[in-house]
C-alpha cells in the first residue's frame, strides 16, 4: 500500500498534520486531511462491524455442523448464517472501496517540515544561510549570456523554436562542447566522491511518479507521452525507483547514486526575464544526486550532498549563495531543502543551479524501500529508509553564470581552470 505519512501518526496527531499543511501553503491539502479522518473513523468502525459479524458467520457454521452431526435440523440457522454471509460479503466491498478512499487521500498529504525549516509564506521568507565567493567587478558592461552566446554560435534558440519549440535550446560547437565537458567534470567528481553512476530510462510510468510524489502533486510539470508514460522531470524519479518493493540490507547504507539525464518540464506560468535565454527551458541537462540512508543518518547526509554541489561552484570559481527554504516554498514532498544560487553578472540576479532536499521516510512509504540487517532474507521488522536528492549541477544557469562571469571584453570566455582538462582549451572563442 503507498504510504505518504503513515496514518496512524495522522490519526494521532491531526493538529500538527494541519499546522504543517498550512505552514506548506497547501489549503487543498487541508480539505483532504478532514476527508482522510472522516473516512479513517468510517473505516475503523466498519471494520469493528465487519469483524463482529464475521464472528457470528464463523459461530453460525461451526454449530450448524455441530447440528448436522447430531442429526437435528438446520434449515433456520442456515437462513440465518445466509443473511449473515450476504451482510458480511456487502460490508467487505464498503471496507475495500473506504480503504482505496483512504490510500487515495494520503497521497494529498505533504510532507512535515523539519523543525529546523523557517516558517514562511513564499520565497521572499527563505533565509541566506551562507555566501561565498567575491563578484567580479568588470572594466566593461557584461553581457547577458543570450548575446555571448548567440554572437558566437554556441546556442540557437531560433533553431530549438522551429524544431520544437520555445524552451528547447539547440547547442551548437564550442557550446555543444561545453555541455558535455561539464557531464563529465560532474560525474568524475561524484564519482571521487563515493557515488555510483547510472544510466536510467527517460520515461517512467505512473507508479514510479506516484512513488517519488510527482503524482498527483505536478501533472501540470511533465510531460504524458504515450502509454501512460511521462518524461522524467528529473532523474531523481528513476534512480529512486530503483529500489522501489525492495528491502534493503542495512550494511549496504549509505546507497549514493548519480546520474546525467536530460530532464523535461512543461514550466507553465513562467514569463518575462525568468525565461530569457536559458534562464527557463523545457529541456536541459542535469547531473543528479540521490542517497538512500539510514534514518539516523538522512540529516547528515543532508549537509554532505549540500557540500558536494557547492565544491562544484567553488572550483568553478562562481559566487553562490545557499538559501535554506522556508516551508511556504519548499514542496510538497521535501522535509528539509537547501536552494543553491549563483550570481549572474550579466543579468545582475541570482540564478539558481541545484536544488538539495531531504525527504525524510515521505518517498521510501509509497515506494515501500526499507531495509533490515541481512536484507530481504533476514530477520526482524524492516525499517523505512530515508533518502534524499540534489542537484549536481543543473547546467542551463551554470552556464549561464559561467558564461557571463568569465567573460571578455572581445566576446571569448576564458575556461576556468578547473574545467580546461575537458575541453583542452583555456578559451572559448
Amino acid at each position: 500500500m503507498l504510504r505518504m505519512l503513515d496514518l496512524r501518526f495522522i490519526r494521532e496527531n491531526p493538529e500538527a498534520v494541519r499546522d504543517a499543511i498550512r505552514a506548506k501553503q497547501l489549503p487543498d491539502a487541508l480539505d483532504a486531511l478532514d476527508r482522510l479522518l472522516l473516512a479513517d473513523e468510517e473505516h475503523r468502525l466498519l471494520r469493528r462491524d465487519l469483524e463482529e459479524k464475521q464472528s457470528a458467520r464463523n459461530a453460525s457454521s461451526r454449530r450448524i455442523g455441530e447440528l448436522k452431526r447430531a442429526g437435528q435440523d438446520t434449515d433456520a440457522l442456515m437462513a440465518e448464517m445466509g443473511a449473515l454471509s450476504e451482510e458480511v460479503k456487502r460490508l467487505e466491498e464498503k471496507e475495500r472501496s473506504l480503504q482505496q478512499s483512504i490510500d487515495t487521500l494520503l497521497l494529498e498529504i505533504p510532507n512535515l517540515p523539519h523543525p529546523s525549516v523557517p516558517y514562511g509564506a513564499s520565497e521572499h521568507d527563505n533565509v541566506v544561510d551562507k555566501e561565498w565567493g567575491e563578484r567580479r567587478a568588470f572594466a566593461f558592461a557584461p553581457k547577458p549570456h543570450w548575446e555571448l552566446m548567440s554572437a558566437r554560435g554556441w546556442v540557437d534558440l531560433e533553431a530549438g523554436v522551429k524544431v520544437t519549440g520555445g524552451g528547447f535550446p539547440v547547442f551548437r560547437g564550442a557550446g555543444a562542447r561545453l555541455v558535455r565537458a561539464l557531464q563529465n567534470y560532474f560525474l568524475d567528481r561524484l564519482e571521487a566522491a563515493g557515488y555510483t553512476e547510472v544510466i536510467p530510462p527517460l520515461m517512467v510510468n505512473a507508479a514510479s511518479a506516484t512513488g517519488t510524489g510527482q503524482l498527483p502533486d505536478k501533472e501540470g510539470q511533465m510531460y504524458e507521452v504515450t502509454d501512460g508514460f511521462f518524461l522524467i522531470p528529473t532523474s531523481e524519479v528513476p534512480v529512486t525507483n530503483l529500489y522501489r518493493d525492495e528491502i534493503l540490507d542495512t550494511a549496504q547504507l549509505p546507497i549514493k547514486l548519480t546520474a546525467f539525464t536530460p530532464c523535461f518540464r512543461r514550466e507553465a506560468g513562467s514569463y518575462g526575464k525568468d525565461v530569457r535565454g536559458l534562464n527557463r527551458v523545457h529541456q536541459f541537462d542535469k547531473v543528479e544526486m540521490v542517497q538512500f540512508t539510514a534514518p539516523e543518518a538522512s540529516y547528515e547526509g543532508l549537509e554532505e550532498m549540500t557540500r558536494h554541489s557547492e565544491s562544484l561552484l567553488e572550483e568553478l570559481g562562481l559566487p553562490y549563495r545557499r538559501l535554506l527554504m522556508c516551508t511556504g516554498d519548499m514542496g510538497f514532498t521535501q522535509a528539509k531543502k537547501y536552494d543553491l544560487e549563483v550570481w549572474s553578472p550579466g543579468q545582475e540576479r541570482w540564478l539558481e543551479v541545484s536544488s538539495v532536499s531531504n525527504m525524510e521516510a515521505f518517498q521510501a512509504r509509497r515506494l515501500q524501500t526499507r531495509a533490515r540487517p541481512g536484507g530481504a532474507a533476514g530477520k526482524g521488522k524492516p525499517e523505512t529508509v530515508h533518502t534524499l536528492n540534489g542537484s549536481a549541477l543543473a547546467f542551463p544557469r551554470t552556464i549561464a553564470a559561467l558564461l557571463e562571469t568569465y567573460q571578455n571584453e572581445d566576446g571569448t570566455v576564458t575556461v576556468p581552470e578547473a574545467l580546461r582538462p575537458y575541453l583542452g582549451r583555456e578559451l572559448l572563442e
